[in-house]
């Protein structure tokens, strides 16, 4: 509201004069205490009953976590790291993971549940307002605990016993060994040489993924694309062969892409050397973070990772001309058999997917890498 007489707005009797136009605002030293809410009781505030029955479904929580963190101990010992089982809507697992992690959560999981209903039904629930005020001690007291922590450790003798010093700190040191040698030493067995190589070698057949089927040279057309796996690891052939381990590890390993180009467009010789009549196969493990390469793009000769956008130019050895990834796709050295059927010349060259720590020595495949 305004008055009639007076253009401006009408304020509080108490509220700082009216500053002039242009003028800084009166400040204040406090801001005015807006008060609380009115304090609404909880249902176990008034009734012993309630609080009662929230006590025991808390301690219900914490009773399942303690039955679940033994649980996890049994698990451990118990279960056999290699048995594997079938999950509804997962399929085949190993249940001695599941095990261990369906009893850490459900631990963890009852913790933190059983905190949160005891704090919010049990917990003192009033608003307290505490007035602030400057924290710094005086002088005098500041004083008085600098001279009692000089005083004792003056008194605990460790400036004149540095072996017991020594000797503390590295007992407390030491301590951390065993807590983290059995995180180190469950990590696994060392991969060896499986980093290095996959089961493509000289004359294995490329056969489509998932179907099987053997590819001619001939059937082949220019711009068509084969997603293939080495002979023997296709499909359920392979996973009742091998078993599921065995081959789920060749599917991250040895998934590769075949395309014919114009060989006239091929701007590399070695791609040309390794290739057939232009048919050339690639690594489909991105050297990025290891994601399927499996979008080729026809107009462009181009293939693209979906997951990080890493784009690579088939026509120039699947050099890397956009994205994250730091290297090209290795080439799969190919040739045909006496049938008209498309094989591997021999090996990778080179570890495919991610790059590691120890990727780049010399001689890791033990093949002329130039």
């Amino acid at each position: 509201m305004t008055n009639p007489t007076n253009p401006t707005p009408d304020h509080d009797s108490t509220a700082p004069a009216t500053r002039e136009h242009g003028a800084a605002p009166a400040l204040t030293d406090r801001f005015e205490n807006p008060g609380l809410p009115p304090h609404v009781p909880r249902r176990a505030d008034d009734d012993p009953k309630a609080a009662r029955r929230a006590e025991m479904q808390v301690v219900g929580l914490f009773t399942i976590s303690a039955l679940a963190s033994i649980a996890f101990v049994v698990a451990y010992f118990a279960i056999d790291p290699d048995l594997k089982g079938y999950l509804l809507g997962i399929g085949e697992v190993n249940l001695y993971h599941v095990a261990l992690g369906v009893t850490m959560g459900l631990s963890l999981l009852c913790i933190g549940l059983g905190a949160i209903h005891w704090a919010k039904t049990l917990m003192p629930d009033e608003e307290v307002v505490e007035e602030r005020h400057p924290q710094a001690s005086d002088d005098d007291d500041r004083l008085a605990v600098g001279r009692q922590l000089s005083h004792g450790w003056r008194s605990s003798q460790l400036n004149r016993r540095a072996a017991i010093l020594g000797s503390a700190g590295g007992a407390l040191g030491l301590f951390a060994l065993p807590l983290v040698l059995p995180v180190v030493a469950g990590l696994g067995p060392r991969p060896g040489r499986g980093l290095y190589t996959t089961n493509w070698e000289e004359g294995t057949r490329l056969m489509i993924d998932p179907s099987g089927a053997a590819i001619r040279a001939a059937d082949v057309t220019q711009g068509s694309v084969f997603h293939v796996m080495p002979d023997g690891w296709v499909g359920h052939a392979a996973v009742e062969e091998h078993g599921a381990e065995e081959a789920m590890l060749a599917k991250a390993k040895d998934q590769v892409i075949l395309v014919r180009l114009d060989p006239e467009i091929i701007q590399s010789q070695k791609q040309r050397d390794w290739g057939y009549e232009g048919i050339v196969a690639y690594s489909k493990v991105c050297t990025h973070v290891g994601c399927p390469v499996a979008l080729y793009e026809q107009q462009t000769h181009h293939l693209l990772c979906p997951c990080h956008q890493s784009t690579f130019d088939m026509t120039d050895d699947c050099k890397v001309i956009f994205g994250p990834a730091k290297r090209p796709l290795p080439q799969l050295p190919i040739t045909v058999d006496g049938e008209g059927y498309i094989v591997a010349a021999g090996a990778f060259r080179e570890p495919i997917g991610p790059s590691f720590w120890e990727r780049n020595r010399p001689g890791l495949l033990g093949v002329d890498e130039t």
